[in-house]
């Protein structure tokens, strides 16, 4: 693939944006209240004209990261299955250990919510009566899961893979998506559990599950926009580790995967929706038993990708700064 030509490049990515805010601009929800409708609209507009002037005064660092994933697509691929099949070579199980703790981990929050304090099942109906507290539970577990396995791997990819960075031919910016796809290699048994949990309790797959594909793709671009700067800065600072993991015991809380944020002021869900992973985990309830399309909640679909596009621009910005240091620090 071959890089384009630096004026041409601009000029899509500003096309781009310029459609997706007057798509902003145009758009209007009759059930939403007209200040904070306008709050967000002034809000997209910004972040956008923001974007749009960062990516045309760093075009050349920014573009860098992303050619060089599409350039080694077929050798990303080939180690990724390399890296999930070693992860649990010597293990006479395999990777079923890797699918047995977060299984536990959804059993133990039924146990607990469901059996020990049963008022709680209706609690966290998701907004949908009848909702079964189990089918609420496992959707959201299961994007978090995701998301904590693939960003604490891809944070230390770098770190794992030392004897690769050290070498000077080797595309090390492909070593953190390597995890990510390793990682989802258990995401998909999981989506599938979830499916399985839905069709126990009456919800069977339609047109609107396809949409855990779609959230799938979000949270994976999500964490790998993540990663490039967690796989950076840990190099340097070890202790970001720790942070991390500290980061994903209290995000798990603040995240609605336990309780259901239907159950709180307008104002507060707001607040609450500044989280990008409220987005993806609401999203796969909605895909599984909700019944709604991704498209209807139009500003935080448009918030989300462009959170994720900043955050992606950042990473890559970072990466390749602090790149050269690498094989020293090592």
């Amino acid at each position: 693939m071959k890089r384009l030509n630096k004026k041409t490049g601009i000029a899509i990515f500003t096309a781009v944006m310029a459609i997706l805010a007057v798509i902003i601009l145009v758009y209007h929800n009759p059930l939403a209240n007209p200040q904070d409708e306008l709050l967000k609209k002034v809000i997209a507009c910004v972040l956008i004209v923001a974007a749009v002037i960062a990516f045309v005064r760093l075009y050349d660092k920014i573009t860098v990261l992303p050619v060089e994933l599409y350039q080694n697509r077929r050798l990303i691929w080939k180690l990724a299955k390399s890296d999930f099949k070693k992860r649990y070579a010597g293990s006479y199980m395999g990777a079923f250990w890797a699918m047995v703790q977060p299984v536990i981990t959804v059993a133990m929050y039924w146990v607990v919510f469901v059996i020990i304090f049963p008022n709680r099942t209706g609690y966290a109906s998701g907004g949908v009566e009848g909702v079964p507290y189990i089918l609420f539970l496992t959707a959201g577990l299961v994007p978090w899961f995701y998301f904590s396995e693939a960003l604490t791997s891809a944070m230390v990819s770098l770190l794992e893979y030392n004897y690769l960075v050290k070498k000077v031919v080797f595309k090390i910016s492909i070593l953190p998506i390597i995890k990510i796809i390793a990682a989802t290699f258990i995401h998909a048994f999981f989506v599938l559990v979830l499916l399985i949990v839905a069709a126990l309790n009456g919800y069977y797959p339609s047109l609107y599950t396809l949409q855990v594909f779609y959230y799938s793709f979000c949270m994976f671009v999500f964490v790998l926009a993540l990663s490039y700067t967690t796989c950076s800065v840990v190099i340097f600072f070890r202790d970001l580790q720790s942070i991390v993991n500290i980061f994903l015991q209290v995000g798990m809380w603040a995240t609605p995967v336990l309780w259901n944020i239907n159950d709180f002021p307008m104002k507060l869900q707001m607040i609450v929706k500044i989280n990008p992973l409220v987005y993806i985990v609401e999203g796969y309830r909605s895909a599984v038993y909700g019944k709604q399309w991704f498209w209807e909640d139009f500003y935080s679909t448009v918030y989300f990708w462009i959170i994720t596009v900043v955050l992606f621009g950042i990473g890559a910005l970072i990466f390749k700064k602090l790149k050269i240091h690498f094989a020293d620090i090592m």
